[in-house]
């Protein structure tokens, strides 16, 4: 194998030393701090430390005061939950999340996840019709349904409401008419940091559910699934995402 070199790029030397010594590093940890652009020493230090309180507020995220209102009307009156997931990691640990949470408060909950050959991606009235005549009162997608707008009328032709939360980016025309669309990407989105995966989006959730306390105990129990889906959506591990996967490598 050929012997391979490290380029690391300097960065002014000032901020080097000085980095060094307020954060108590290496001068190569802070010049490789400083070319990644933490120039002051507030930012490299929340990088580095990595603790639950840099999540930002829930309810920075578009709707997401009427998903939790509905969300917590459904566990109140025991309606029927269905939450309608994705087939690869991140809708597959979105969905576990959820359901995991929603059952630990009582929820009377189910889950759905299309089959990839024959349904394919995201919601479809064939299965829909199939809720319907479950019994279902709320579908809340997860990973997916930010442009599923005929799918979502469709639903409230049975009287099932339909709360979104995704991270796809495919949201800039028409959201679907739903009870709450929650996704970082909206155009009138003031949420902080948009590169959450879907599982990030629930995790968020449940956090709002929460009433934005309990942060501590919430990263307790799922910080290690919403990792996964993380990592395995290829989601930049920088800013919340950086935190949730510091966190729940430490449960794993």
């Amino acid at each position: 194998m050929p012997q391979q070199q490290w380029n690391v790029y300097d960065a002014d030397r000032e901020d080097i030393i000085r980095l060094s010594r307020e954060l108590h590093i290496f001068p190569l940890t802070a010049r490789l701090l400083l070319r990644r652009g933490f120039i002051s020493t507030q930012a490299a230090r929340a990088f580095l430390e990595k603790s639950e309180e840099q999540f930002h507020d829930p309810f920075l995220l578009p709707d997401m005061e009427k998903a939790v209102e509905r969300i917590q009307k459904a566990l109140a009156d025991n309606e029927k939950i269905l939450i309608y997931g994705d087939y690869d990691v991140d809708g597959v640990t979105s969905v576990s999340l959820l359901l995991l949470y929603l059952r630990e408060h009582g929820g009377n909950v189910d889950y759905y996840i299309p089959e990839r050959i024959r349904e394919g991606y995201g919601l479809n009235k064939a299965a829909i019709e199939r809720f319907a005549a479950g019994g279902v009162n709320l579908i809340i997608t997860v990973d997916s349904g930010i442009t599923a707008s005929d799918e979502v009328a469709f639903a409230a032709e049975y009287g099932i409401d339909v709360v979104v939360t995704d991270h796809h980016h495919e949201c800039h025309g028409d959201l679907p008419q739903a009870i709450a669309a929650v996704n970082p990407h909206r155009p009138d989105s003031v949420y902080p940091f948009a590169e959450l995966a879907g599982v990030g989006v629930v995790f968020k959730l449940v956090c709002a559910l929460e009433g934005n306390k309990n942060i501590a105990r919430i990263c307790s129990k799922y910080a290690d699934i919403a990792s996964l889906g993380t990592v395995a959506d290829v989601m930049p591990i920088v800013g919340e995402n950086r935190v949730i996967v510091k966190l729940g490598l430490e449960r794993l």
